[in-house]
């Protein structure tokens, strides 16, 4: 009888000193708040009570009111990068998140060559991954939160996540390209980082956005939203994920976004070019941050029915074009860095590298290097050679003084003959032709499903697979 008192005395105890408040899964202890921002905290608690907010780094409460229905949320001013902190959260009762850091917070997501963990899929590694792996320490300010799988009909408040410190089981289990981009990151900023990840394999883009955007694609039926009736394969649905998966993150505050997809969407690159812009348009308009940088990956070359097929290039192409519809954007190209035999590449940490010195660069400002992609501009005719222009930034295009593959010349016919490549001397321009074709009409550059690469920048980025034409491919 004793024991059993003194066990009811216990569960006494903690439940009366449960916090009322509650806050959304993507807060709590470890995790990364961007610094010198409002940091936006939300959540519930009882209907009009006042929700103290006091941050270990500031003397000044935050406060807010919860409404009829205990919501409330808060913008919470952040310093600059350091920590450990600790934030209690009070509404007569207290809760307290434990070792928070402030740094730099992005998100990312994507199907599955971002969600592919450190530690790799099944018989399929990341190149490097066990040496880094095995060296993780918490002590190095790098965080890991990863978003359970989730669907829904409509937008959750409330998802499954757990931030992590930098130890190697919580490192092996987060995704690669996010891994290497934050560490790349961490390195050169020397400050906290803080990497969110939501994905899920072999999913399309418009599982990732809200009803809203979705409604202006007229080609989707959306009515099963409504329904109340079993779905097969819903998170291949549209806004499935989004409601899921980014609709209870919304609106964290982050620096920015990584985003890695496409496979997918492979056989609809036209479609999925305006699905793109409108993407990107709605987590802006969501998180209510300003035009906030949107770097993303270009699909890698994988055989897909026959390697010398054109589909996947489409999507390649589908993607390049964003870059004019995008502000605020940058792509990873990954030509060179791809397996015609693998669709998941064992060479993440080339990819979380590049999304890197795109953020860099263009988002923090660090100069030296042209983390862009070679992008062609214009083709002139002469001698029976096309010489094509590109926007390459100041070293220009390389390797000068090869000869470069994968390019193909038409004429008039409209039939593609192999070329032969090279950087004009001087001019800088690229120079193509083939014996075949007496007078060139258009020009394509590892326009394959599996190519290989041999164009790139002075800083050693590859240009993207192209064509200067833009006849209907059958």
């Amino acid at each position: 009888m004793k024991k059993i008192l003194l066990s009811l005395a216990a569960l006494g105890a903690a439940l009366g000193v449960q916090a009322k408040i509650v806050l959304p899964g993507i807060f709590g202890d470890n995790m990364v708040l961007q610094q010198q921002t409002e940091a936006q905290f939300w959540g519930k608690a009882a209907p009009g009570k006042k929700v103290t907010i006091h941050p270990s780094w500031s003397t000044k409460a935050i406060t807010a009111n919860a409404d009829k229905d205990g919501r409330w949320k808060a913008a919470v001013p952040t310093p600059e990068a350091g920590g450990p902190y600790t934030i209690e959260l009070s509404d007569g009762e207290r809760l307290t998140l434990r070792n928070v850091l402030i740094g730099e917070v992005w998100l990312c997501s994507g199907q599955s060559n971002m969600e592919m963990p450190m530690r790799g899929f099944n018989n399929q590694p990341v190149e490097g991954s066990a040496d880094v792996i095995i060296r993780a320490k918490a002590s190095t300010p790098i965080r890991l939160c990863t978003v359970n799988r989730s669907t829904a009909r409509s937008p959750q408040e409330e998802c499954t996540a757990q931030w992590q410190e930098n130890t190697p089981e919580a490192v092996a289990g987060t995704s690669a390209t996010a891994y290497y981009f934050a560490q790349y990151l961490q390195n050169v900023l020397d400050v906290p980082v803080g990497v969110i990840v939501t994905c899920w394999g072999g999913t399309p883009v418009e599982a990732w956005m809200d009803r809203e955007t979705m409604s202006g694609f007229k080609e989707f039926d959306l009515s099963f939203l409504d329904d109340s009736a079993k779905i097969k394969g819903p998170e291949n649905k549209p806004c499935g994920l989004y409601n899921g998966m980014i609709a209870p993150l919304v609106p964290f505050t982050v620096k920015g976004f990584l985003w890695y997809q496409g496979e997918s969407n492979r056989l609809r690159p036209t479609q999925y070019r305006a699905l793109m812009s409108s993407f990107v348009g709605m987590l802006r308009s969501r998180w209510a941050q300003g035009e906030l940088p949107f770097y993303y990956v270009q699909i890698a070359p994988y055989r897909y029915e026959n390697p010398d097929e054109v589909g996947s290039a489409l999507l390649r192409e589908a993607q390049l074009r964003n870059l004019e519809d995008i502000p605020s954007s940058g792509m990873a190209v990954t030509l060179d860095i791809g397996n015609a035999n693998c669709i998941h590449p064992a060479k993440k940490q080339q990819v979380g590298t590049r999304l890197a010195w795109l953020a860099l660069s263009k988002t923090y400002g660090m100069k030296g290097i042209n983390a862009d992609t070679p992008v062609y501009e214009k083709m002139e005719i002469a001698d029976g050679k096309a010489y094509l222009t590109f926007r390459a930034g100041r070293e220009g295009l390389a390797p000068y003084g090869d000869k470069l593959a994968g390019f193909e010349v038409a004429g008039a016919d409209r039939v593609f003959h192999p070329a032969t490549a090279w950087i004009e001397k001087g001019r800088g321009r690229l120079i193509v032709t083939s014996d075949a074709v007496a007078e060139p009409v258009a020009v394509r550059y590892a326009f394959k499903n599996a190519p290989e690469a041999s164009l790139f920048n002075g800083s050693g980025i590859p240009a993207s697979s192209f064509r200067t034409d833009d006849w209907e491919v059958k």
